[in-house]
């Protein structure tokens, strides 16, 4: 077994839990003005959309800072995706993060994010449920249209289990 794969829960819907994070992106005023849409989730990588006609700058390609934010939000969704997965309830919020811009973008904005390497969703998981807190890597990228990378963006992000309403 890969060990950055979750066991699979039986009754977890991936196809509901896309359109509740769909819908969580378009109630954030500025990530509806971005036209931000869910492409493709497997269980291990998020892909977000975006039309490049709604993020072009003044030299006809992608802001560099909508690519931030498109990557700070796949990641995040990621990690939110796994811990509503595990059955959670967390915030999610990035630490910290790092961005390189390696080739300007003259197209849609098509944004991937994944675990990093020497992170694992297993352990993540089993820190949150027992600390209450925890915090894993993620790798974001860009991509250009013939499958290069035009930004890449690596992070650290923090859940914090939601506390139960006390009776």
């Amino acid at each position: 077994m890969n060990p950055n794969t979750l066991s699979p829960e039986q009754d977890y819907d991936h196809a509901a839990a896309l359109e509740r994070l769909q819908h969580h992106y378009q109630s954030m005023p500025p990530v509806a003005a971005m036209d931000v849409r869910v492409a493709a989730y497997d269980g291990q990588r998020l892909c977000l959309h975006a039309p490049l006609s709604r993020h072009v700058n003044d030299k006809g390609c992608a802001f560099g800072g909508s690519l931030a934010s498109m990557m700070t939000l796949a990641s995040w969704g990621v990690v939110s995706l796994h811990i509503e997965a595990a059955g959670l309830e967390a915030e999610v919020f990035v630490a910290d993060s790092q961005i390189r811009y390696l080739a300007p973008l003259f197209a849609d904005l098509d944004v991937q994010a994944e675990l990093a390497a020497d992170s694992n969703w297993p352990g993540f998981i089993a820190t949150l449920r027992e600390r209450g807190r925890a915090r894993t890597g993620l790798v974001a990228r860009a991509m250009l249209p013939d499958g290069a990378i035009a930004t890449e963006f690596t992070a650290r992000y923090v859940a914090i289990l939601k506390q139960p309403p006390r009776a």
